[in-house]
């Protein structure tokens, strides 16, 4: 199974990783990553002009949105596709080829929007007390009951 810190629990990259261990999906999950660690990698400033578009046979395709930055780009591609590999743990990046252009909107990160917290219920509270009750240790039963008032509060 996944590792993970002790007291928390499994993040749904490291499952899905672990599904998928052996199968043609796996190599899609970790060239997946690239997105992922993307803006981490380069940098604010890179990020928001320029941004993944396509991965295939090792050369990650980046859309670059003036030639200036294409240009200055061409420099670092080396060092880009050496960092990202490192983030990654394994040399998928093998080439990175640029390609002017905007990214589109759907490629941009989207925050999602909290919902407001409101106050529990008694008979909310009640049901969470009953749902927790026959975990036996102290501490995953405050966790238990913790996570499930924050799900509770945050719907309508």
């Amino acid at each position: 199974m996944a590792e993970r810190k002790k007291g928390y629990p499994t993040q749904v990259s490291a499952l899905l990783a672990e599904a998928f261990r052996g199968k043609p999906m796996e190599k899609r999950l970790e060239e997946a990553g690239i997105w992922r660690v993307w803006d981490e990698t380069v940098g604010r400033q890179i990020s928001a002009k320029a941004r993944p578009s396509r991965f295939q046979d090792g050369v990650l395709t980046v859309m670059v949105n003036s030639a200036p930055w294409m240009q200055q780009l061409n420099f670092m591609k080396r060092d880009i596709a050496q960092r990202l590999n490192e983030r990654l743990g394994r040399d998928l990046v093998r080439e990175i080829y640029l390609k002017a252009g905007r990214p589109s909107a759907a490629e941009q990160p989207v925050k999602a929007k909290r919902p407001e917290k409101r106050e529990l219920s008694p008979q909310e509270k009640e049901a969470i007390s009953a749902a927790v009750e026959s975990v036996t240790n102290p501490e995953l039963r405050s966790v238990f009951a913790e996570l499930l008032a924050k799900h509770l509060s945050s719907k309508p």
